[in-house]
């Protein structure tokens, strides 16, 4: 089992910057990729971005293209989410996933791990 645990997110205003951050522990080695998803209230949940432990490019959504960008501490078992010139719409909980096999998808049910989430709002 991998547990994930989101930290960073809050109350920001529009132009603004949050810096999300997913711990990861237990089966840690198991993991082959790390996705940030979002779900805002009466939406599906919405692919962000990932990334692949064994290195390569990461991919986005077009919506947070050139504004997010996501990073990975593998010594530290952390996958970072850095938040910039937010708006409104992207106002979410923001959800940290695993997949425990190879690929990088876009697709949530990919994902084996998920954690608890956390709130972003982001204000006009």
């Amino acid at each position: 089992q991998v547990q994930l645990v989101e930290s960073g997110g809050g109350l920001v205003q529009a132009g603004g910057s949050l810096r999300l951050s997913c711990a990861a522990s237990g089966r840690t080695l198991s993991v082959y990729a790390t996705g940030w998803f979002r779900q805002a209230p009466g939406k599906e949940r919405e692919f962000v971005a990932a990334t692949s432990w064994g290195g390569g490019k990461p991919i986005y959504a077009d919506s947070v293209k050139g504004r997010f960008t996501i990073s990975r501490d593998n010594a530290r078992n952390t996958v970072n989410l850095q938040l910039n010139s937010l708006k409104p719409e992207d106002t979410a909980v923001y959800y940290c996933a695993a997949r425990a096999s190879p690929g990088l998808y876009s697709d949530y049910g990919r994902y084996d791990y998920w954690g608890q989430g956390t709130q972003v709002t982001v204000s006009s």
